[in-house]
Order: C-alpha cells, then sequence, then structure tokens
C-alpha cells in the first residue's frame, strides 16, 4: 500500500468519500493511488503540466494494478478537465499565486465541481481572499506540521452571496484571509503553535530592524512588520468569536 506523507495524507483526507477525483499536478500520482486503493473513491484524473512527472506517475498507477481506475493526462492546470467530468478537484504543493492562475483560467470547469480541496504553499491569505470575491465558500481547513514547515490546506465548495455564510466584521476579514476562518474557529494546535513561532520571529525582525538606521525604507519596513504583528495578536482574540459572526 502506498505511503503518504503527513502533508498529503491531510490533503488526502479532505477528499470526500465516492467522488471522482481530478489531481492537478499530480506528481508522481500518490494521492489517487492511495485513495483509490483504500475504497475511498472509485477512480481518479492524474493530470500534470510535465510529461516527465506525468510517466513517472503512469508507471506508479500501473505498478499499483491500478491503470483501469485512474487515467493520466498533460494538461496545464485543468485545461483537459472536461466540465462536470470530476466531482473533487485537487491542487496541491503550488504556489498561491498558480492556484487563482488555474481556477481563474479553468472557472467553467472548477465551479461545477462538488468541491476543490487546496494547499497553497505561499501567499495563502490571497487564495482565501480570491475565494471569498469570487463566490467560493471555504468549508473545512487543516493545518499540519511536517519537517519543520507549517501547511494550511482547505476544503472548497462553488457558492452564492445568497448562501455564502454571515461576513464576518471588517476588522476580521484579512485575520481570517491570512489565517483561515475554520482554523481561527476551532483554535487549531497546529495553527497556535505556527502564531507563537511567527510572533516570536516578526518581535526579532521588528528589534532589529529599530537598531538600523532609519532610512526611508526600514522605516516603510517597521510599519509592514508591526502591521502583521498587529494580525498575529488579533488572531488570539479571534480564536473563537468567529462562531458569533456565523462562520
Amino acid at each position: 500500500m502506498v505511503k503518504l506523507s503527513k502533508r498529503m495524507s491531510a490533503v488526502a483526507s479532505m477528499v470526500t468519500k465516492g467522488n471522482i477525483l481530478a489531481d492537478i499536478g499530480t506528481d508522481h500520482g500518490y494521492v489517487p493511488i492511495s485513495l483509490v486503493e483504500r475504497g475511498i473513491i472509485p477512480g481518479a484524473i492524474a493530470m500534470d503540466i510535465n510529461q516527465g512527472p506525468l510517466d513517472k506517475a503512469r508507471e506508479h498507477i500501473g505498478a499499483y494494478g491500478l491503470s483501469d481506475s485512474i487515467q493520466t493526462r498533460l494538461s496545464d492546470g485543468v485545461e483537459a478537465l472536461r466540465a462536470g467530468e470530476a466531482d473533487t478537484i485537487l491542487i496541491a504543493g503550488m504556489g498561491g499565486e498558480l492556484v487563482i492562475r488555474i481556477l481563474t483560467a479553468g472557472e467553467n470547469v472548477c465551479r461545477v465541481a462538488k468541491e476543490l480541496v487546496l494547499q497553497p504553499q505561499s501567499d495563502i491569505d490571497k487564495v482565501r481572499k480570491y475565494l471569498r470575491e469570487n463566490e467560493y465558500l471555504i468549508v473545512d481547513e487543516d493545518m499540519v506540521l511536517e519537517d519543520g514547515k507549517y501547511y494550511p490546506m482547505m476544503r472548497v465548495i462553488p457558492s452564492d452571496k445568497e448562501t455564502m455564510a454571515v461576513e464576518l466584521q471588517p476588522e476580521y476579514i484579512s485575520v481570517c484571509d491570512i489565517y483561515g476562518p475554520f482554523l481561527l474557529k476551532y483554535g487549531n494546535p497546529v495553527l497556535k503553535k505556527y502564531l507563537v513561532k511567527q510572533h516570536n520571529t516578526l518581535c526579532a525582525i521588528l528589534e532589529n530592524l529599530e537598531k538600523q538606521e532609519q532610512t526611508e525604507a526600514i522605516i516603510e519596513r517597521e510599519e509592514e512588520i508591526r502591521q502583521s504583528i498587529t494580525y498575529n495578536e488579533s488572531a488570539y482574540t479571534i480564536l473563537g468569536a468567529i462562531k458569533d459572526a456565523g462562520i
């Protein structure tokens, strides 16, 4: 049985049982292999923009005897996926800007899927803001710590303005974009560790900046760090409080 990393195991656990999966940027194909092998899903489409990883995925799929259940396709994002062909679209291990580009370019495909499972490696606040402004609803989140790195992830469903959850108070929105509404709501223990580590790092950076010559660039950077510290500290006050906002 294929063994997934802690991060990919957490990502795979967000895929709804019985769904057909489209794994975008499948790399070695381990997530669809694991899910089909364990009977969580009946089939999948493993997709990658590069022929090399796709050939490797196809080799692994064949080695596990799953060639009849898992297709492979060369694809830039969801370009080679037809609308309605997959119930779950998984986009993991990519930068946030790339995730947004895939969602934007493939909107006609992504919006008819039952769910999206997203695990951006960077700019996750930009991804959450994009989702919030483009009528996608975050319904679940998780965060894991693996090899010293923190990996947040989320399950998202296409929605509309009428069915979206009650809007957050303005002062909560930026903090929830940065740290995640469900991670905050349920006091995710890994998020709490991350908040402590981030606060220590930000304070150390600010202390170092304050010792330097106060040029315009340094002053501007200090303000950015102070704002980040404010968001970090606000996260503690929001933990649990967003339950009252209907999230």
